[in-house]
């Protein structure tokens, strides 16, 4: 199956000096994945929801400042397989489709989800969930909740009470939503005393409750299934029988990088965000990883999957560059993350944090060992 059986030649289409405030209007009203940006009627590139609520730039700016244009570009001929990987590599949900070098229209996740929807029975959500969640208590602040979305590059975050349950959940859609009807109904008078008043209400306001939960040894195929109906773009997965209590969480874009997995010997390493490597190469970074978990002889690599996310913080013109390194084994998850200026060093703080967590795993796993043999021994007596 091509993307030219999926793709789309509806889409939402806005001039680069569109002001931002009608395109805020425009994500309120249709809801779109991403809105193309042209120039003269020439593709200039896309803007999304989460680049709005990240700029912080005000209505009457153009749209042509937040515009993205590293969004990665698809044939029409290409494969389903092949443009789950663009889109999970340049972290975005919508990508424009060409053909002869003109805009033909564009895919996005969801398409591709619902092409392959009957062939996801065969996983179950705990083969690619994510464990680690940055959650925010119900008191917390929308101020603290943007800032937790920016600085993790998320798009959705749990609320828990102060006992750790969960209690709802907040996304960068409720947020941006709340946004505009709070600018729509200010008419007159200073605007940055009612946007600090935003960002002091308690997500605890604002957030979606109760929440749609999955079981992690559910099937992936009812898990996007229920996202698809929901047009959610992730769930919380919880541990059999407790659905107040987080395991971890999924997501479509989980889904899309699972469909990407290789059964070659070597590792498959799959990179987010790969525009942002400068001065270290895929095949670099699948042998510094491939190093560190050699130390652990037991375990078996199937995936690797290394997201970097650039701060707005600069050194001599070089970005702040969060690295997040995570990978599947026969022995479960383990994952390191750190953060440098530029791609490079962001990469290997984090592959320090893997490594110390890969040897954390090696010794737990060798006192359990001895444990089991103490107890074999106590038996033999």
């Amino acid at each position: 199956m091509n993307i030219a059986d999926i793709a789309t030649r509806e889409y939402l289409q806005v001039d680069v000096d569109e002001r931002l405030g009608r395109v805020r209007s425009l994500f309120e009203s249709e809801n779109p994945k991403g809105i193309v940006v042209t120039n003269d009627d020439a593709y200039e590139g896309i803007v999304t929801e989460r680049q709005l609520l990240q700029s912080q730039i005000e209505d009457d700016a153009k749209v042509r400042v937040i515009t993205r244009n590293n969004v990665p570009q698809v044939s029409r001929d290409e494969g389903i397989r092949d443009v789950a990987r663009m889109l999970v590599e340049g972290d975005t949900k919508v990508a424009p489709v060409f053909e002869g070098g003109e805009l033909w229209g564009v895919v996005t996740e969801d398409a591709i989800l619902e092409a392959v929807l009957d062939n996801l029975d065969v996983l179950t959500v705990e083969q690619i969930y994510t464990q680690e969640v940055v959650t925010l208590r119900e008191d917390d602040h929308l101020g603290k909740a943007i800032n937790y979305l920016r600085e993790h590059g998320i798009s959705r975050l749990p609320v828990v009470n102060e006992n750790g349950k969960l209690t709802g959940m907040v996304t960068t859609h409720d947020i941006a939503d709340f946004a505009v009807r709070s600018m729509e109904r200010q008419k007159t008078g200073d605007r940055s005393g009612d946007t600090d008043r935003m960002l002091d209400l308690p997500v605890y306001d604002l957030m979606n409750s109760p929440v749609e939960t999955i079981d992690r040894e559910d099937s992936v195929r009812e898990t996007v299934e229920l996202m698809l109906e929901l047009d959610y773009a992730g769930l919380v997965v919880t541990p059999p029988g407790d659905d107040s209590a987080i395991a971890g969480i999924v997501t479509k874009t989980d889904v899309l990088r699972a469909l990407t997995f290789t059964e070659e010997e070597r590792m498959d390493v799959q990179i987010t965000n790969v525009s942002l490597l400068d001065t270290i190469s895929r095949e670099s970074i699948r042998e510094a990883i491939s190093e560190v978990t050699d130390k652990y002889q037991d375990m078996q690599v199937h995936h690797a999957h290394v997201r970097f996310h650039e701060h707005k913080e600069k050194l001599r013109g070089t970005p702040l560059v969060q690295c997040q390194i995570r990978i599947r084994s026969n022995r479960g998850q383990v994952a390191g993350t750190g953060e440098g200026y530029g791609a490079e060093t962001a990469f290997h703080v984090a592959l320090d944090k893997l490594e110390r967590n890969v040897l954390e795993l090696k010794g737990i796993r060798s006192d359990e060992e001895y444990e089991g043999q103490v107890l074999r021994k106590l038996g033999e007596l």
